[in-house]
């Protein structure tokens, strides 16, 4: 695997029975693919910032659906922590939709991507500090084992790993399949986590 590649967190070469260490895996990948959008330009600068959307959604999706439900069952003040996640989430949700309109060559495309990069980390670094931490404490491994099947299954509706020649450019810009994307990614991790729909 070249280091242009983004790792893709589901990879099955990795036991990923810990879903902190998944999620904390894919934060990484978020950083990685924010660098690589930043580093190109054209059609490279296109699919960079196509694969860091379908990350993004499905990243978001699962922590919606296993992380801060988790949280606001099992920590102490959880609902209010919860709560602040979802708004940090839609927030960056609001500059993801805003830059999803502009073409990536587009003047304005640079200081919203900085904005959303700027959402995004702040949001995964409380997310580390008041959820992920409290999560490993406060559970066994066979929940953080079941928590991981139900993300990994999230990330198998979108791999993040590029496949030249099968997306074209004008396909990848379309935001509708983000919004079907989401749906795709909850409806995974329900069926995974044994719920229904």
């Amino acid at each position: 695997m070249s280091d242009m590649q983004t790792p893709h967190a589901g990879d099955d070469r990795a036991p990923d029975t810990d879903v902190v260490s998944l999620l904390m895996r894919q934060h990484g990948d978020i950083r990685n693919l924010f660098d690589e959008v930043e580093a190109t330009k054209g059609d490279e600068r296109r699919n960079a910032f196509r694969r860091l959307v379908r990350l993004l959604a499905v990243h978001e999706t699962a922590e919606e659906e296993v992380v801060h439900p988790f949280t606001r069952k099992n920590l102490a003040g959880g609902g209010q922590v919860a709560d602040d996640r979802l708004a940090e989430e839609k927030a960056a949700k609001e500059t993801l939709a805003a830059l999803d309109d502009l073409d990536t060559d587009d003047p304005k495309f640079m200081p919203q991507l900085l904005k959303l990069r700027a959402e995004v980390q702040a949001h995964a670094r409380a997310e580390e500090r008041y959820e992920f931490t409290h999560i490993r404490r406060s559970t066994d491994v066979t929940n953080l084992a079941a928590m991981a099947k139900a993300v990994k299954a999230a990330e198998a509706v979108a791999p993040t790993r590029p496949h030249p020649g099968v997306e074209s450019a004008a396909a990848n810009m379309a935001l509708g399949p983000v919004a079907a994307l989401m749906d795709r990614t909850k409806d995974a991790v329900r069926q995974a986590m044994g719920k229904d729909g």
